[in-house]
């Protein structure tokens, strides 16, 4: 009796398999839509359409970019992690929306941070800490040094509370033992706007956004591992003694239940994708630097990472559940 129920059990198991193998070798056999939660014109927008027409071009159907802004990304994001786990539904965005939207008290994300799995990564955004031109902070020793001897009395600016620059600037305030007060903007724009009013002392920033404005601002040091080619003179916040790098990176995810066939198709499709010519020109125009790209499995080591280390930063900070 156990050995028939053995044979049985055996039987559905590779029937599964035969299924799954021959829905990855017919896969795609219809459009894809890939779900991104920034509006139009953003820059993972940009980088999204053109990864979209590198993976058309290797899979044989058409790639469409469903934009689905609203709630900080989480609208975006929950979509994809509701749909079928087919591959037909797909999202390309920022892993903010997984590591620190679904930790946040103010938010109901309406999924976990689990739900969406790695393709591949081929986004990469460094956040900078910034001061104007005429600060008196020539480099990060010097603010931090001016932290040290008037605690609580300097203050930076970001786009919000939870938001990736506020959250590096409260990561390497932790490490560095400061206390600077913590001003939220309505975005980047704004916190720049503040600097060079001599309202604030500091900004946190997008690299790209510190990019567009450099004639106007100081960058005292980049989040990141290595330095960025856009900034080559500028040292890293890590070189300068402090073991921080934190970064908003992401790319192409699916829905967690989907199978590992298809995953696998779609993450070779999306390496030769990211390497394309039209693909590496945008991401240099975007502000990414030369590692933007990681294969499925660092990218998912790296997301384990982000989520760990954002949900000790937030309740540390009083901003997660």
């Amino acid at each position: 009796m156990h050995a028939a129920r053995r044979t049985v059990s055996t039987a559905v198991l590779l029937a599964l398999l035969a299924a799954g193998s021959a829905h990855a070798q017919s896969y795609p056999s219809r459009t894809v839509q890939i779900f991104n939660p920034t509006q139009a014109g953003a820059t993972t927008d940009i980088l999204a359409r053109v990864l979209a027409n590198g993976l058309a071009s290797r899979l044989g159907q058409q790639f469409v970019i469903v934009n689905r802004p609203g709630a900080g990304g989480a609208i975006g994001t929950a979509a994809v992690a509701r749909a079928d786990a087919d591959g037909y539904t797909l999202w390309f965005g920022a892993v903010y929306t997984l590591s620190v939207l679904t930790k946040l008290k103010t938010t109901e994300a309406g999924y976990a941070d689990n739900a969406l799995v790695p393709v591949c990564q081929t986004v990469s955004n460094a956040m900078v800490i910034v001061v104007r031109n005429e600060s008196p902070y020539k480099t990060l020793a010097d603010l931090v040094k001016a932290a040290k001897d008037n605690p609580g009395k300097l203050n930076y600016g970001h786009q919000g509370a939870g938001s990736i620059p506020n959250l590096s600037v409260e990561e390497f305030l932790d490490n560095a033992g400061l206390k600077i007060n913590s001003i939220p903007f309505r975005g980047d724009p704004a916190v720049i706007t503040a600097l060079l009013g001599d309202n604030i002392d500091v900004g946190g920033l997008v690299q790209g956004t510190a990019a567009a404005a450099r004639d106007k601002l100081r960058i005292l040091g980049i989040f990141a591992e290595e330095r960025h080619p856009g900034f080559p003179g500028v040292p890293t916040v890590k070189e300068q003694g402090y073991d921080v790098a934190p970064i908003s990176f992401g790319g192409l995810m699916a829905p967690a239940r989907t199978s590992e066939p298809v995953i696998a198709r779609l993450a070779e499709a999306c390496a030769g994708a990211a390497k394309d010519e039209a693909y590496v020109k945008a991401a240099k125009a975007g502000g990414q630097p030369d590692n933007y790209f990681a294969d499925r499995k660092v990218f998912g080591e790296r997301l384990a990472r982000d989520i760990a280390a954002k949900d000790r930063l937030l309740k540390k900070m009083g901003l997660a559940r």
